[in-house]
């Protein structure tokens, strides 16, 4: 495929292709001025690459630039291709994307507010993660700026919506609403009862994880951290950031730990999948779902605390292996546990699929095309609910996935119900998946320590398929025993920015479950919108002024 692929970029691109090399069995990076650097993604996706995530990082130290890397999967041929660039930091503009790949908009976005690099011809050059009063010119992934920096933010500044279609009316939701389990906030355009349109601003509190690990922890604490990236999904990111830790080391861990990691991300995967089950029902008002799969669901976290002590947040993942092995007795105590999840999850998905009212609240709802999803990069169930056969176990084999045989379910009716449809059976597939590593894993040791430092400026991306879709990792080793740069896309990134397309002409009573069929995870907010109910003003109140208003609250009770 190397070579393949160099020849396209050297006969369209010749003097902008730097080089082009494979640096293992999976992974091809590609160099490019960045001239040809738009023309070179066109070309990757030519010969069938689907676009992953994009990666901006500082190299100002080095060479005064600030670089670029846009990440690519061929699903067919296990391999990835990383195209690189790079723009003087004094003129720090590349051609963008997005107008090819639309799921680029939200990472090209991001890479501006974060690094300072800025994306010509982008549909959309909005603030996506900075607050709205961080101050202008105060970039945080550069190395210049400390970890902990807390600047001055500015005033009298908001968010600007986009503009409401004609005829339309503004409902928001969120930031906290009873249907949204995180804070977030929609602005959603509705003719009547019929959603038109609608704008999202998130990433109102960004935890900085990404800035605290490049800069203060070593590269064995960061799974620590990973695992905090998402309360449910904890597993995937700690196994991800592992994997292209070893894979930029050249480490091969014992095939044991391979094991014992690939059964903790499907007991991770029954977790998330009865959870969101649960959530689902609730979503459509059908609480005895809820009640059912949450009743089911605390039998795998009371076996997860036998397993590793915690309910969640298991800790069993380091570079190298894991952490904890897995004795008969243990095996024996699963393999009771999954059996009657099985058992009871069939009862509920047999009442499920015979059900009328969920049929009418769920089927026809959310609905997108498969080359909607296509073009949106859709991932995960959402993306094998409408027909897009993906999935990253089975595409890119990790950990002990080469050796155990599970079915991808796909449908095509790219509606919520498949969605519903593709997490049940997908829970019965790990099941299968935990007793064939049950009854496969090896003997032998769970950890490799690493003797040798790893070399600084290898690059490394690793994808992990969490219940929610695949999460990407990508790794640049650094100095000080500690990455130089880890970017990581949740699957939830992705998935996000194709809600608007699937709430259009649906109605406003199904945005909780179209909007939780993605089953979203979302950041913390730190600011409120406040409603006079008598003049229906809203307005926006910052933290100092919450803080104010809490102060004086409290001062009055104690009077």
């Amino acid at each position: 495929m190397r070579k393949e692929l160099e020849a396209k970029l050297i006969a369209r691109l010749r003097d902008d292709v730097v080089c082009v090399e494979k640096t293992d069995e999976r992974t091809i990076f590609v160099d490019v001025k960045r001239a040809g650097f738009r023309e070179a993604t066109q070309i990757i996706c030519g010969v069938g690459a689907r676009y992953l995530c994009s990666v901006g990082y500082d190299n100002i130290d080095r060479d005064g630039t600030l670089a670029m890397v846009h990440t690519f999967a061929l699903d067919d041929r296990n391999q990835f291709v990383c195209c690189r660039t790079a723009a003087p930091v004094d003129d720090p503009v590349i051609e963008s994307i997005t107008p090819d790949l639309p799921s680029a908009g939200w990472s090209e976005r991001e890479v501006t507010d974060l690094l300072g690099l800025r994306f010509a011809g982008h549909p959309k050059p909005k603030k996506l993660v900075l607050a709205d009063d961080w101050p202008e010119g105060i970039y945080p992934l550069r190395k210049d700026v400390p970890h902990d920096l807390v600047p001055q933010g500015a005033e009298d500044v908001a968010y600007q919506l986009d503009e409401a279609p004609p005829g339309t009316k503004i409902v928001p939701v969120g930031p906290f609403h009873p249907s949204l389990h995180e804070p977030e906030h929609f602005a959603v355009y509705v003719d009547g009862e019929t959603i038109k349109g609608c704008d999202y601003r998130g990433f109102m509190t960004h935890r900085g994880i990404e800035k605290l690990c490049q800069t203060q922890v070593s590269y064995n604490e960061v799974p620590f951290i990973a695992e905090r990236i998402c309360g449910i999904c904890g597993s995937v990111h700690a196994t991800a950031f592992s994997q292209a830790v070893e894979s930029a080391a050249g480490l091969v861990i014992p095939r044991r730990a391979e094991f014992i990691r690939t059964l903790m991300l499907e007991i991770e995967r029954i977790h998330s999948n009865l959870l969101w089950l649960g959530v689902a029902g609730h979503l459509i008002g059908f609480d005895t779902v809820f009640m059912q799969a949450w009743r089911v669901r605390e039998q795998i976290m009371w076996l997860c605390e036998r397993l590793t002590g915690n309910r969640k947040t298991y800790g069993m993942i380091l570079v190298g292996g894991v952490r904890r092995d897995i004795t008969p007795e243990i095996a024996q105590d699963i393999l009771t546990v999954v059996k009657k999840i099985e058992e009871e999850l069939m009862v509920i998905y047999r009442a499920v699929e015979k059900d009328t009212s969920i049929h009418k609240r769920t089927k026809g709802v959310g609905t997108i095309t498969r080359q909607q999803a296509i073009d949106w990069n859709l991932i995960g169930p959402v993306a094998r609910a409408r027909g897009v056969d993906i999935d990253a176990r089975r595409d890119h084999p990790y950990a002990a996935y080469d050796e155990v045989k599970f079915e991808v379910p796909v449908l095509d009716s790219c509606d919520v119900w498949a969605t519903l449809v593709v997490r049940v059976v997908e829970t019965f597939e790990a099941i299968k998946i935990i007793r064939q590593c049950l009854d496969k894993m090896p003997g032998g040791e769970i950890f490799v320590e690493m003797k040798d430092k790893i070399p600084a400026q290898r690059h490394a991306i690793t994808v992990v398929e969490a219940p929610r879709g695949e999460s990407v990792h990508y790794v640049i080793t650094g100095e000080e025993n500690r990455p130089e740069r880890w970017r990581v896309r949740a699957p939830t990134f992705t998935n996000l920015q194709a809600v608007p397309l699937m709430l259009l002409d649906e109605q406003f009573a199904d945005f909780p479950i179209v909007m939780g069929s993605i089953d979203p995870c979302f950041s913390c907010t730190d600011r409120v919108a406040v409603v006079d109910l008598q003049t229906g003003n809203a307005s926006s109140v910052s933290k100092a002024e919450l803080d104010a208003m809490s102060r004086k609250h409290q001062e009055r009770v104690k009077k």
